[in-house]
């Protein structure tokens, strides 16, 4: 194969291009906000609302498509990535980081509330049947589908492929402008717009969908400790949280993927099964068992309806096209935060690792949490309900883990949860956002900790102006899913041209006796076309 001129791993020089741009852009929309939060507030539901009306349809088909093109990739299971020739970390240790990046947005509240708001109001494409038995099982699995399969296989399945090759097989930076390494060549790493562009649209987009959640899940914490132990539902209360917060993702992000991410990762995953397990021996064990498995068996055989579901537009804004530019926002860091984590994994190991073992324990946590709370509700209607729609999500934790025998265990429990499971989000965010500014997947301590600080910085500091400013910042992440979704199609053939040939090259699939090297050649030279 030709021998083409890479750029070197070991520099750690800082991209001030990139760097000034994202982190200046990130400073004028909390100026804008702390100078007139309604206008800011106004822009972000416009572009809202456009992006979800003009783009929500192709985001539907674009994550459907990047499952079942990941699972057909599997063909080529046998393709090892990363360059190495076995895994650097154990199963457990890989699984618990590769949980920690979802589950952290959806492991507490959302898990308790979103299949609660699907039962007492069904969704739009089912019979209504809205707080009855019958409405159980699609309640849980249109929970199931936007936190399923094809959440999970849009943050790390064809995407890493593409971005392993090029860093770690071809020697480029590690970047979101990899991924359009396959079409651009390396001259999209030579001082190229559209690179910068892919770079800065990938952090700014999930700086939003990280300061967005610091916030929001400061202010959830914050009435959970109100709520077990009367202290104040405040402002300073809200800061000193997000402090705790931010210092613990600071410690372990300094320590790096090997040691801080993956010792808070294991802890939490371990912690979440604790939970789980005694949820459902003291819970109501055969209905959790009974309709994860009869939820999951609807959600199979409807998952092609719900994904194209083209029907009440507004529901749809306000639930799946939501999610899917959510989930796409995060999608270019989250791949390259798997990528680093997987090397010398098989292309088999990690498309089933995160498209479909991790989406099965997402959905089975969701059947834990979600469904006690929705058997509390058949019991006694109201008793769940209530609390969810005049509190919200916290209020819905709360009165789930009230009709469970030491509650106040569980709730303490799940607060512990939710602070790691954030600071596992923002140490890895700011971890991946370092590597996008180096190229290097082992930058200086210093950047990664900066991030971490920044993140929880404009976080109080728009939790300070006003709490609606903390929801405007974590829907502007869909708006920056226009681009980034743009970034990502390539991704949808590249991988396969990617795994074919690393396929050659490893003689998973050797050449039929009357190939020629010229042949082997031309393959590489279509994937890369300069």
């Amino acid at each position: 194969m030709r021998q083409e001129k890479k750029t070197t791993l070991n520099n750690n020089k800082t991209d001030n291009s990139v760097f000034i741009v994202s982190g200046g852009l990130l400073l004028l929309f909390v100026l804008l906000s702390l100078m007139d939060l309604d206008m800011v507030g106004g822009w972000i539901t416009t572009s809202f609302n456009f992006s979800a009306k003009y783009f929500g349809s192709y985001w539907q088909l674009l994550l459907l498509a990047n499952l079942l093109i990941g699972l057909a990739v599997s063909k080529y299971g046998k393709v090892r990535l990363g360059n190495k020739p076995k895994p650097e970390n154990s199963n457990f240790r890989w699984i618990a980081m590769i949980l920690c990046t979802l589950m952290a947005s959806g492991g507490v509240f959302w898990a308790a509330s979103e299949p609660m708001y699907h039962f007492i109001t069904n969704p739009p494409l089912f019979e209504d049947n809205s707080s009855t038995m019958a409405g159980v099982d699609p309640a849980l699995a249109q929970s199931f589908m936007h936190w399923g399969f094809m959440a999970w296989a849009i943050l790390g399945t064809l995407a890493t492929i593409v971005l392993m090759y090029t860093h770690y097989h071809k020697g480029y930076p590690l970047k979101p402008r990899a991924m359009l390494y396959p079409l651009f060549g390396e001259k999209i790493f030579q001082k190229s717009v559209v690179g910068a562009m892919a770079d800065i649209i990938s952090i700014i987009a999930v700086a939003a969908g990280t300061m967005g959640p610091i916030g929001f899940l400061g202010m959830q914490l914050t009435y959970g400790l109100h709520s077990l132990f009367g202290v104040p539902n405040t402002l300073v209360t809200n800061i000193i949280v997000i402090a705790v917060l931010v210092i613990i993702a600071a410690i372990s992000v300094a320590t790096g993927v090997d040691r801080g991410i993956q010792f808070l990762s294991r802890m939490n995953v371990s912690l979440t099964v604790v939970l789980a397990v005694f949820m459902l021996v003291v819970g109501p064990t055969m209905f959790i068992v009974n309709k994860f498995i009869s939820a999951e068996g609807f959600h199979l055989q409807n998952m092609l309806t719900m994904s194209t579901y083209q029907g009440d537009q507004a529901w749809l804004g306000g639930w799946t096209v939501f999610f899917w530019g959510w989930f796409l926002g995060y999608g270019p860091m989250m791949a390259i935060f798997i990528s680093r984590i997987s090397r010398g994994r098989t292309i088999r190991e990690l498309v089933i690792a995160v498209a479909i073992v991790a989406p099965l324990i997402s959905n089975f946590w969701f059947t834990v949490v979600g469904g006690s709370g929705i058997d509390a509700e058949l019991t006694n209607p109201g008793v769940i309900s209530d609390p969810l729609n005049a509190g919200g999500m916290p209020a819905a934790v709360m009165a789930i883990m009230d009709q469970m025998p030491l509650g106040l265990l569980l709730s303490i429990g799940f607060l512990i949860v939710t602070l790691v499971f954030v600071a596992t989000t923002v140490d890895s965010i700011s971890y991946t956002v370092a590597v996008t500014l180096t190229g290097n997947d082992h930058p200086q301590k210093w950047i990664r900790v900066f991030w971490v600080m920044l993140f929880g910085v404009l976080s109080i500091i728009l939790l300070a102006i006003d709490p609606g400013s903390v929801t405007a910042i974590q829907n502007s992440i869909v708006v920056t899913a226009v681009p980034v979704s743009l970034l990502m199609l390539p991704t949808l053939w590249d991988a396969i041209r990617v795994a074919r040939v690393l396929g050659k090259e490893q003689q998973i699939f050797p050449a039929k006796a009357s190939q020629s090297i010229r042949e082997e050649r031309a393959a590489e030279k279509d994937l890369v076309e300069e």
